[in-house]
């Protein structure tokens, strides 16, 4: 019986049946970062009533103001300022009932390792907007390096961050004194150290080393009316803001609106009729709302993308501490020295805007930075 010749196995021979027959590779998952699933959702309803909630909380800023004027002027003489407290609350919890619609932040949830809270969001997202989910796993995107609170320190930002803050500051001082003074000014007529005659005084205290004088002089119609127009005030302005900050630049821009603000400041002190005082006070409102525009633009553009909120927020927590000053200083100061009450809010208007200027960075064009 004849056997079947088989061929020897060679070394080509075995390399010639490796390329015939490849191994498999394993199949690679999808993924997509949170960037990618909003550029996949797009824009829809949800983004509509997100805006919706957020921006009501920027219009109560001045609508807020001028509703709670107007109510004033009406619930005080009649019912009572109590009641005017009871109705003021009104528009702040039904924004804390709308907050509760507004799920948390995507990329929140996912730099803290929540994967699944953040597919979540997203998928919610999608299903308001009527849009579908990219193909994928959900996955962070890497980052080298966050943001420290020494970044700011670093010494590439060190004089552009202590003139922030002094700036910041300095806004927050001004932005409330000019509120609280113009009550002050309207309530206890203190312009050129004059007294209104219908001006009430009241001893407080049971001791006589205890005494002290309460002003208690009721607002008039007029008085209401000077205090809404003075608010309108600080939108009025917003368009030359913004041709300002366009064409003279960041810098330039808010050491003008500043300088301008300190001289405002001093003008109080002249004697005029009501439709001057009621120019000044509209002026400083508007100039005042200018110069936070302009530094929270400035802020948010001059810090690299790992830093910039860092950077607002330790410039938002000076900025409440000018604003725990202001009162000591429109309230208590102004009722023992006008024109040095004045003075003072003019002297830091006046640090504020030399800050300004000589601010190292100039961000007028320039690329947003994302790393340090």
């Amino acid at each position: 019986m004849a056997t079947k010749q088989t061929e020897p196995v060679t070394i080509i021979s075995l390399q010639k049946l490796s390329l015939e027959t490849p191994e498999p590779q394993p199949k690679e998952s999808k993924t997509f970062t949170v960037e990618d699933a909003v550029e996949t959702i797009g824009f829809g309803r949800f983004h509509i009533a997100l805006f919706l909630i957020m921006g009501s909380t920027g219009v109560f800023w001045l609508a807020g103001s001028l509703l709670i004027i107007g109510l004033a002027s009406v619930v005080i003489p009649t019912i009572g300022w109590r009641w005017l407290i009871r109705i003021a609350s009104i528009p702040g919890i039904i924004l804390i009932l709308a907050f509760k619609f507004i799920p948390e932040s995507a990329r929140f949830n996912v730099s803290t390792g929540n994967t699944q809270a953040a597919l979540a969001t997203l998928e919610h997202i999608a299903k308001m907007n009527r849009s579908v989910m990219p193909e994928g796993r959900l996955v962070e995107p890497i980052l080298e390096k966050r943001g420290r609170f020494a970044d700011l320190l670093d010494a590439k930002y060190l004089r552009t961050t202590l003139q922030i803050w002094v700036i910041w500051l300095g806004i927050s001082f001004a932005y409330y004194g000019v509120i609280l003074a113009s009550a002050e000014l309207l309530e206890r007529d203190l312009v050129c150290g004059s007294r209104s005659e219908s001006e009430v005084v009241v001893t407080v205290g049971d001791t006589e080393g205890s005494q002290s004088p309460c002003h208690c002089h009721m607002f008039a119609p007029s008085d209401y009316q000077t205090m809404i127009i003075s608010t309108i005030g600080e939108i009025a302005l917003n368009p030359f803001n913004i041709l300002g900050i366009n064409f003279l630049g960041r810098r330039l821009s808010l050491s003008i609106t500043m300088g301008c603000t300190a001289l405002f400041f001093l003008l109080l002190n002249i004697c005029t009729s009501s439709a001057g005082l009621i120019g000044f006070l509209f002026m400083l409102r508007a100039l005042v709302a200018a110069n936070f525009n302009t530094i929270y633009i400035y802020t948010a553009e001059v810090y690299p993308t790992t830093m910039r909120a860092l950077g607002m927020g330790t410039s938002g927590s000076l900025c409440r501490i000018g604003a725990m000053v202001a009162p000591f200083i429109s309230q208590v100061l102004m009722s023992a020295s006008f024109l040095g009450a004045l003075c003072l809010f003019s002297s830091v208007c006046i640090v504020c805007a030399i800050s300004a200027f000589t601010l190292p960075i100039e961000t007028k064009g320039r690329a947003l930075q994302q790393i340090k």
